[in-house]
């Protein structure tokens, strides 16, 4: 299923929730009794500014925390793309929000081209929820955690007035992925 170590970067900018969506994704691995480490990265400005979140999952130790040649980048900007790209492994997979993401420098067919924030506003009523769907829609193409675990890491994460409006955008993007036609 998983390499020895799975390295990810979630990327975007700052309010789009990457750092949270980083921390919910690390939580998850433990719930499946497994190594992870989750680190973050932002820019000056609280919303606008840049914003990435490395998780590192292993069943053994991890020597470096940070992520530094990704097997999975999750790209929510432009910006991200552009200065991420090039360090995603080579059979490593790329999704982007197509929302923002309107230029890509390399394709393959390990990209997955998806308007998260769109389909946020369009099905949820706001954009607010577009870290939790485009995560979900990573944990079922990469299979790094267990849905169930997802759930789970969730309802610990995210304030109570929003649990049921995140679970929703959760199960609607398993439901992109599982339908994504390539």
């Amino acid at each position: 299923m998983m390499a020895k170590q799975y390295e990810l970067r979630l990327s975007g900018s700052g309010g789009q929730g990457c750092i949270l969506a980083g921390i919910i994704l690390a939580r998850a691995v433990v719930h499946d009794k497994r190594r992870a480490t989750q680190t973050q990265s932002y820019g000056p400005e609280s919303r606008g500014g840049y914003s990435r979140a490395d998780v590192i999952i292993s069943d053994e130790e991890i020597y470096f925390p940070e992520a530094t040649s990704f097997d999975c980048l999750l790209a929510l900007t432009q910006e991200a793309c552009d200065v991420y790209l090039f360090d995603l492994k080579e059979k490593g997979i790329l999704i982007i929000d197509t929302t923002f993401v309107k230029n890509l420098s390399l394709v393959s067919e390990f990209t997955y081209e998806v308007p998260f924030t769109d389909i946020a506003q369009e099905k949820l009523g706001s954009p607010i929820s577009t870290n939790i769907l485009s995560l979900a829609f990573l944990v079922k193409i990469t299979k790094v955690v267990k849905e169930e675990s997802l759930r789970q890491a969730i309802a610990e994460s995210v304030k109570p007035a929003f649990l049921s409006l995140n679970l929703k955008a959760m199960e609607l993007g398993f439901e992109l992925a599982a339908n994504y036609k390539k």
